[in-house]
């Protein structure tokens, strides 16, 4: 499948040049520079001893702090909190997984971690150390650096970090800044996904650790192509200094921390209510027109949703290295990402890895290929959260939204795509 890997690498970086609005002015140093750090973190990962000592070493330290979460919500929600295939201490049997009850409370311990983190000055000094190499290999500014290499680890916020740069920022940057945003995921959302595989996928928290942090040059890259620069940045080869505002103490920045989980979580719900809704509206609706046309033609085709963007993606996922018996189940759940949220993708690989077999292979590329917040509902949630900040961007940023979407989505697959390169089946790295 290495081929097809080097194939689909080409194939992506083209998708995304005749996508481009300006393809004579695409920076290949941006490009070289994005892709050379995803390689070399790759190489690092899957192929140098040390890399995956570091690698195992972070996945236990992401495992141990998630099962310090999960002490909160057995303590509120009992034994509706237990994950499937465990028992309490009283002798309670788990009653199966719980989306509502054992993954989605975690986020807010994880985000009051992270604010804890940020009144310590440890989230600084960590986001300015990836923007100073965003910034030195690539040649971009630093505002969209710094951006970009905050969304390694939080969401939305992000922007916040960079909030006196984005009225005089170039539409390039913004649309970078909106890529990086839907390439990546927050580091309180891992536990959901750590959640719903960790029993059949052991070493899940590295990858999505790595898939993170391999996302955001990556978005970079394709939002560069896709909106090249035609302008001077304010801040181009410089180091800016990340904006925030520290707590009193740390028990405020728990405090504060916590209440956006809160939210975080409510938001989720609401989406996955009102978006699987709309799916399953919309599905019935087609099926019924898909089936008039299949009798009329006598072609058997999957009218859903999910089956239709399936079909579409179902050559990418061949060319990032899905074997072929694999292809069409996963084809269907990379598609759906982009309508129903990653949540709900990565719910459905869970599911697929319960009831049929899956090559390792199939399910690690798959992981760094869902690995980011290039769906529908992000869009709408960082157009809307950036033009709250700077409400006179408003025209850019919609116009810039759904090339961010394309440029995110390009994204993940391409870090799938490195990921499935460096791969292979007797890797630890699936133990």
């Amino acid at each position: 499948m290495f081929g097809f890997n080097i194939l689909g690498f080409l194939i992506l970086l083209l998708t995304a040049w005749l996508l481009s609005n300006n393809r004579k002015l695409v920076s290949w140093r941006v490009v070289v520079g994005g892709l050379g750090l995803q390689v070399a973190f790759a190489l690092f990962i899957f192929v140098v001893p040390i890399g995956t000592d570091f690698f195992l070493l972070v996945n236990s330290v992401v495992m141990a702090v998630l099962n310090s979460a999960s002490a909160g919500t057995t303590f509120l929600f009992g034994r509706l909190a237990l994950p499937p295939g465990s028992e309490s201490t009283s002798g309670e049997t788990s009653l199966g997984f719980i989306l509502a009850l054992q993954a989605l409370p975690t986020i807010v311990f994880f985000a009051a971690l992270v604010g804890v983190l940020y009144y310590l000055g440890i989230m600084q000094k960590i986001i300015r150390l990836f923007a100073y190499i965003f910034t030195r290999l690539m040649r971009v500014s630093g505002a969209e650096s710094l951006c970009a290499a905050s969304n390694i680890f939080v969401g939305i916020e992000s922007a916040f970090v960079v909030r006196p740069f984005l009225r005089t920022m170039t539409r390039s940057e913004l649309c970078t800044i909106l890529t990086a945003g839907m390439a990546t995921v927050a580091s309180s959302m891992l536990a959901v996904y750590i959640f719903m595989l960790k029993a059949k996928f052991p070493t899940i928290a590295g990858h999505l650790v790595s898939a993170s942090i391999m996302n955001a040059p990556s978005a970079v890259v394709m939002s560069k192509i896709l909106f090249p620069e035609t302008d001077t940045p304010e801040t181009l080869g410089q180091n800016v200094k990340l904006s925030y505002e520290k707590e009193n103490n740390i028990f405020e920045a728990i405090i504060n921390g916590a209440n956006s989980g809160v939210k975080l979580v409510v938001g989720i719900c609401a989406l996955l209510l009102a978006f699987l809704g709309m799916v399953a509206l919309v599905d019935k609706i087609f099926l019924f027109l898909g089936g008039m046309s299949n009798n009329w033609t006598g072609w058997q085709i999957d009218w859903s949703l999910k089956g239709l963007l399936g079909y579409i993606f179902y050559p990418y996922t061949v060319l990032i290295g899905i074997p072929f018996k694999d292809a069409i189940p996963i084809a269907r759940i990379i598609g759906e990402r982009m309508i129903v949220t990653e949540v709900t993708a990565f719910q459905d690989l869970s599911t697929l890895l319960n009831t049929m077999s899956v090559s390792p292979r199939s399910v690690v590329i798959t992981t760094y290929a869902l690995t980011g917040f290039a769906h529908v509902a992000s869009l709408a949630i960082f157009v809307g959260g950036i033009s709250a900040l700077v409400p006179e961007r408003l025209r850019d940023l919609s116009r810039l939204g759904f090339r961010a979407l394309i440029g995110a989505t390009l994204a993940c697959l391409m870090t799938a795509c490195i990921a499935g390169f460096f791969y292979s089946d007797s890797s630890i790295l699936m133990q």
